[in-house]
């Protein structure tokens, strides 16, 4: 059975920092797409950050970038999103996803949530100002 498990989230000030991490099960995800992504209430899901696990190619929404950075340990199977500076906006439920083709020679890795077919429960992240 394929399990994606998030945790790390909590309440912050703004200002503060977080890291996130994900930690797969039933599935070696080699050459495949891994992402962050984020729904706050009453708002659509949103992908935040997403890498190649093959080559670590990145891709971050333009609302983080500079102050995310996601990172991908193969050998253990984990996602971790490290969230420095985050602000009141960043309030919201962050969820791990990944696909499970295999993509050769590398892909930058999209910000789509229907590109994804594994899904965490989600970790919750709220920054109060």
């Amino acid at each position: 059975q394929v399990q994606l498990v998030e945790s790390g989230g909590s309440s912050v000030q703004a200002g503060g920092s977080l890291t996130l991490s994900c930690t797969a099960s039933g599935w070696n995800y080699v050459r495949n797409c891994m992402g962050w992504f984020r729904q706050a209430p009453g708002k659509e899901r949103e992908g935040v950050a997403t890498i190649y696990t093959a080559g670590d190619i990145t891709q971050y929404s333009d609302s983080v970038k500079g102050r995310f950075t996601i990172s991908r340990d193969n050998a253990k199977n984990t996602l971790s999103l490290q969230m420095n500076g985050l602000k009141p906006e960043d309030t919201a439920m962050y969820y791990c996803a990944a696909d499970r083709d295999v993509h050769l020679p590398w892909k930058e890795c999209g910000l789509r949530g229907d590109e994804y077919f594994d899904w965490g429960q989600g970790t919750q992240v709220t920054v109060s100002s």
